[in-house]
């Protein structure tokens, strides 16, 4: 398999992006690979799992839509807020960097969590799709009250 270009992969990643804002799930997931390597940056323990049930490792075009609906179910919509602050491509490589504001719907509280996004784009879809970001942040912000003030 030839390398992708870089702008063919710059395409393929903006225009992820851009659904990812608009915030439909079945349309994002359009833009992965029916099989793929998705892994998020957080502690292989399952402690603090049952409030982050997005946060877990994927493998599938149906699992990328499904990542995207538990995300928003678990967030105050009106309060998400994306920032791109630089996309970078080689070949078929593209990094992502940003800082993400959400509020947790199940506590109310706000967090910030800056990241770094790995994508592949392999035959116009995205092949990898790898996340690190500030994990104390996102487990802060759902942890009960007790846990979040031990932490």
């Amino acid at each position: 398999m030839s390398a992708a270009a870089p702008e063919h992969t710059r395409t393929v990643v903006e225009e992820l992006l851009r659904r990812i804002g608009e915030g439909d799930p079945e349309r994002i997931a359009e833009l992965y690979a029916e099989r793929g390597d998705w892994k998020l940056d957080w502690p292989e323990s399952e402690h603090g799992r049952a409030a982050t049930p997005w946060i877990r490792h994927r493998s599938t075009r149906a699992d990328a839509a499904a990542h995207y609906r538990e995300l928003a179910e678990h967030h105050v919509p009106e309060q998400v807020a994306t920032q791109v602050e630089r996309i970078l491509v080689d070949g078929a490589d593209a990094v992502v960097f940003g800082e993400i504001r959400q509020t947790a719907r199940s506590t109310g509280r706000a967090y910030r969590a800056r990241f770094a996004l790995h994508l592949t784009v392999e035959g116009g879809f995205v092949t990898r799709h790898h996340v690190y970001e500030d994990s104390l942040a996102v487990a802060q912000a759902f942890a009960s009250e007790g846990a979040a003030a031990a932490a």
